[in-house]
């Protein structure tokens, strides 16, 4: 196989995908931005996502599922949080297929949708809405979820497992009583991805706050 490999000091662009091609690690989907995730490369995802999920359990988060569609309406209550990827979101505006004049398929006019629906390009939307009809007082708290879901974002520029439209990922949505279980939450999940990343997959990494850039 390697001599079919581009070698990276020539260019390392195409030696990454010739690597991921060439080892049926994943390929190209018939659409555009796409990620087909072939049987080798399925297996290391479900070895990470395993121990992943072996470790948010123990820290007492239970596994939920919300759905992939979300009502436009909801990401207009969140316009500033979806700002960053609004241009990549893709948009269900009718619900069923009709036979046009011309024999091929197309939106059939009378199913256009009341409200378009977006295809999830994030959950927090959704997950909070369900939150505030779940939590009637602190009694209720903390909710500890976690979702493992796929996100579609329709990227311009893609690459095969850094960036595609599609992506399998996991998420979590905690609610807390004060600010403090807050942000003890959070540094212990952070705790959790550097223990993985560095001791299971093998991979050194800087932890910190993002930067603004």
């Amino acid at each position: 196989m390697s001599k079919s490999v581009t070698p990276k000091s020539q260019d390392y662009s195409k030696w990454y995908t010739d690597v991921i091609t060439k080892a049926e690690l994943a390929d190209y989907g018939p659409v555009k931005g796409t990620m087909i995730i072939r049987p080798y490369g399925f297996q290391i995802w479900e070895n990470i996502k395993s121990i992943f999920d072996k470790e948010f359990k123990k820290t007492n988060h239970t596994n939920a599922y919300f759905p992939l569609f979300i009502p436009k309406s909801f990401l207009n209550k969140e316009a500033e949080h979806v700002e960053g990827f609004a241009k990549e979101c893709a948009i269900v505006t009718h619900s069923r297929l009709t036979v046009n004049e011309e024999g091929s398929l197309s939106p059939d006019p009378k199913s256009k949708l009341d409200e378009e629906v977006i295809v999830r390009p994030t959950s927090e939307t959704i997950i909070w809405s369900m939150y505030k009809k779940w939590i009637k007082s602190h009694r209720d708290l903390p909710i500890l979820i976690n979702q493992w879901a796929n996100v579609v974002r329709w990227e311009m520029r893609t690459r095969l497992f850094l960036r595609t439209s599609e992506f399998l990922w996991q998420e979590g949505h905690t609610a807390h009583a004060t600010e403090a279980e807050a942000i003890d939450e959070t540094h212990k999940i952070l705790n959790i991805y550097k223990d993985v990343v560095e001791n299971f997959m093998g991979i050194p990494l800087t932890v910190g706050r993002k930067s603004n850039s």
